[in-house]
């Protein structure tokens, strides 16, 4: 029996409008440590619009894979709606794709964090921010929260498919 992790309609749904729409995704992530690039990777016929995805933990590796601003990521610790912004544009340009997304932020309570736990997500649309904003997280193990966070993007994502237009 294969574990459920993720919301069966929603990844079919983005399955399906992305393989009628002949359009393609790549994810950047940090928080998420790979769930949502795990998420589409299993979705019915991936290869034929994943193209593919980046985590990314600390700044070095967000300025080199995707091209985000380094003072303004040293000046928030790589959590801010610019560097979600610039992670969505960037790793759809990297890997070609029409659809980007990226997500940073805190799993887990930080002193950076305000002891708060929130991530900031953008989504992109053939080079242009679609929608974009942050998700608070009550107090759970950082899984939980990472799964949770996951979870709130996918629906993000599969309402954004959903508007856009064929082609």
């Amino acid at each position: 029996m294969e574990p459920k992790l993720f919301d069966a309609p929603v990844l079919l749904a983005i399955s399906k409008e992305l393989q009628e729409k002949k359009q393609t995704i790549a994810i950047s992530e940090s928080v998420t440590s790979g769930l949502l690039q795990f998420a589409i990777s299993n979705m019915e016929n991936a290869e034929k619009f994943y193209h593919g995805g980046i985590t990314a933990y600390n700044i070095g590796q967000k300025f080199k894979h995707l091209n985000v601003e380094p003072l303004h990521a040293m000046a928030v610790n790589c959590v801010s709606q610019k560097i979600a912004d610039q992670m969505a544009l960037n790793v759809a340009n990297l890997f070609n794709s029409d659809w980007g997304v990226g997500i940073t932020g805190y799993a887990s309570a930080s002193t950076e964090s305000g002891n708060k736990l929130f991530a900031y997500y953008s989504i992109s649309f053939r080079q242009s921010i679609q929608v974009s904003g942050s998700i608070n997280a009550a107090s759970e193990p950082p899984s939980a929260v990472q799964l949770y966070y996951t979870t709130e993007v996918l629906k993000k994502l599969k309402e954004e498919i959903l508007k856009s237009s064929n082609g």
